[in-house]
Formats: structure tokens, C-alpha cells, sequence
């Protein structure tokens, strides 16, 4: 992973956790009530960024890109997708950091520095 890519990694988690926050808030007052188009715009635009950044390895739901703006999506459907997505965008992350001493620094392919980062989420020895 390159500086660049920490950088895009971190604003897109920023994004989908801000968002994911938001609108699991709407889900639990009204669950079926269909997010408006403004906030449909941010999602998938959101959504179209860390479709790119996590390419087909990292994609989290086959057959899916965004959503449609003429059927607008449940609070509660847009909570799924969102959880989808983080899921995955920290298994990226996941796959990407070590422990150096007693931090977590991101594995850097383009620099000798350290950026550091938070442990896993899922903490798992890998063979």
C-alpha cells in the first residue's frame, strides 16, 4: 500500500462511518422510510469512491454499485449496504497494517515511515 493510498483508505472510512452513523440514527426511528435524494447523492458518490478503491477483491456484495436514485432505497437498506462495505474496507485495512513494537503502523510499498493506525478490529493471528 502507498502513502496516497492510507490517505484515500482513511477519508473513504471516514465517509462510510460518518454515513453508516447517520443513517443508522434515521433506521431505528423509521426503518422503511426511503432516504431523500440529497442524501442518496453523498451516499453514492460514497459508495462509487470505495468501489474503486477496494477494486474486486475487496468488493463486498456481487452485483451491486450503488443505488438506484429512481427507487429510493429504505433507511434500513442503506444501513445493510454501509455495514457491507465497512466490513470490508477493514478487512483491506486489516490486510494492510503489522504491529511494530507496541503500535500498529500501515505496510508502506513507497516509504521507509511509519504512519500508525488502530489495531484490527478482528484480531487474528495469520499463519
Amino acid at each position: 500500500m502507498k502513502r496516497a493510498d492510507v490517505e484515500k483508505l482513511e477519508k473513504i472510512m471516514g465517509q462510510l462511518e460518518g454515513l453508516h452513523r447517520e443513517i443508522s440514527a434515521l433506521a431505528r426511528k423509521s426503518p422503511n422510510d426511503g432516504l431523500n435524494e440529497f442524501k442518496l447523492r453523498f451516499v453514492n458518490s460514497t459508495l462509487a469512491n470505495a468501489n474503486d478503491f477496494l477494486g474486486t477483491d475487496y468488493r463486498p456484495l456481487d452485483g451491486f454499485d450503488q443505488f438506484d436514485a429512481d427507487e429510493l432505497p429504505t433507511n434500513s437498506d442503506v444501513t445493510f449496504i454501509l455495514a457491507s462495505y465497512l466490513e470490508e474496507i477493514e478487512r483491506l485495512r486489516a490486510d494492510n497494517i503489522k504491529r511494530s513494537g507496541v503500535a500498529w503502523t500501515y505496510n508502506l510499498s513507497d516509504s521507509d515511515e511509519y504512519i500508525r493506525t488502530a489495531p484490527p478490529k478482528k484480531i487474528k493471528e495469520k499463519k
